[in-house]
């Protein structure tokens, strides 16, 4: 039986399983926890499976964005599963903490009106089943045809034992860092031009709107902003 990786052996090093001290229960059969894992994959698989089914199907664009949560929640549990934790917190921080919750907000309070939208729907059935029957035969050939060389398999297992120390954290950074260092910069710099470009489209001059000039304002003196006058007495200042 091969060792276990990425949950097995995080149970089997730190988990409820380990003797502890003499005379503890003997440890648990590994067979039984890697039963009870490929219970939790199989059943946090199966919820994503359905509820990224029911985001497209679902009429109500509010309960949409709910299976969405839920669909990013499973595949939380699932890194969970194969020893990521970081990226786990990650998509439960990012997508659902920020972007299915944007999504949801914005779903809420557009007043859009979906009866309207339906009309015409029947019209794009033909290309659309067009489209998709292409994409799964693509998919088809793509998974029918695909193999992995056990070479490559093997050929890893040498590094084990240098990253077995390393976080998850850690061991993402290292790689991410090292050997995508140059695709991060550019994700970067997208993210960049992406940010310029909202502000350039938003940004707009329209006349007769008051608006703050800040070089004006920094430019100002004392002399400038202050007035001194003497007003006799019971007698206004004309401005």
């Amino acid at each position: 039986m091969p060792p276990p990786t990425g949950f097995y052996r995080r149970a089997a090093r730190c988990g409820p399983f380990q003797r502890t001290a003499e005379g503890a229960a003997p440890a648990a059969d590994p067979d039984q926890r890697m039963t009870a894992a490929a219970a939790f994959f199989y059943l946090f698989a199966s919820v994503t499976v359905a509820s990224g089914f029911m985001v497209i199907a679902s009429r109500n664009p509010v309960a949409s964005v709910l299976f969405l949560i839920l669909a990013f929640v499973n595949a939380a549990g699932l890194f969970v599963l194969m020893g990521a934790e970081f990226l786990a917190m990650i998509l439960v921080v990012v997508y659902v903490g920020a972007v299915a919750v944007l999504f949801l907000f914005v779903v809420m309070m557009l007043d859009v009106d979906f009866a309207e939208l339906r009309q015409g729907f029947q019209q794009y059935l033909p290309i659309g089943g067009l489209i998709g029957a292409i994409f799964l035969v693509e998919l088809l050939l793509v998974v029918g045809s695909w193999s992995i060389d056990p070479g490559l398999v093997q050929a890893p297992l040498g590094n084990v034992a240098s990253a077995e120390n390393l976080t998850n954290a850690q061991a993402l950074g290292r790689v991410l860092y090292t050997d995508y260092a140059y695709f991060f910069q550019l994700a970067g710099l997208i993210l960049l031009v992406a940010m310029i470009g909202a502000i350039v489209l938003t940004l707009r001059d329209r006349p007769g709107v008051k608006r703050q000039d800040i070089a004006v304002q920094n430019a100002r003196t004392q002399a400038m902003a202050v007035e001194t006058r003497k007003v006799p007495s019971r007698q206004g200042v004309e401005v």
